[in-house]
């Protein structure tokens, strides 16, 4: 059964990748005193999660501190508590803090029912960080997307070392 966590605020919020361009695997974690968690995600999900964070941001004053990269390191080794399936985001202008919500993915039947018990041993970690904290997050979020494959010129599919079938060349 995977664990529900609840924060209040944050120390640390933070995406990390594994392994090398193409093969990477993704994790975004956060620490709260010595307690870490960790959760595996798709690129696709922290490049979301940055740029939603980096819109609301735009309409907010700008945050005071941004947390420097030194402390926004992620702790090893990276052992996932769950694979995140949605992530929820809010802001709470009472305390000028967003409210972030990470859910685990759940297996599903053919017709798109959770499967027996699997909502009720679902992982979620529920957090709040602060606007520094947010665009320090959306920053990272865009150099890790970035320092991925580059795009073909033609197609937008990533690039492979081994070589690109690319079919607008066809």
């Amino acid at each position: 059964m995977s664990e529900r966590h609840h924060f209040e605020q944050v120390d640390l919020f933070t995406a990390v990748t594994e392994g090398r361009p193409g093969q990477r695997v993704f994790y975004l974690q956060l620490r709260q005193a010595a307690e870490v968690v960790t959760v595996k995600c798709e690129k696709q999900q922290v490049e979301a999660l940055g740029q939603y964070l980096g819109r609301l941001l735009a309409d907010l004053p700008n945050p005071e501190p941004v947390p420097e990269a030194a402390s926004r390191q992620a702790a090893t080794p990276l052992l996932p508590e769950f694979v995140v399936g949605s992530i929820s985001v809010a802001f709470n202008a009472e305390v000028d803090r967003f409210v972030l919500e990470l859910e685990e993915a759940i297996a599903v039947d053919e017709e798109g029912e959770p499967e027996p018990g699997a909502v009720e041993r679902q992982g979620s970690a529920r957090f709040e960080i602060d606007r520094g904290q947010a665009s320090a997050f959306a920053s990272l979020a865009a150099e890790l997307v970035a320092a991925g494959r580059p795009p073909c010129r033609f197609c937008g599919s990533p690039l492979d070392p081994e070589g690109h079938m690319c079919p607008r060349m066809n």
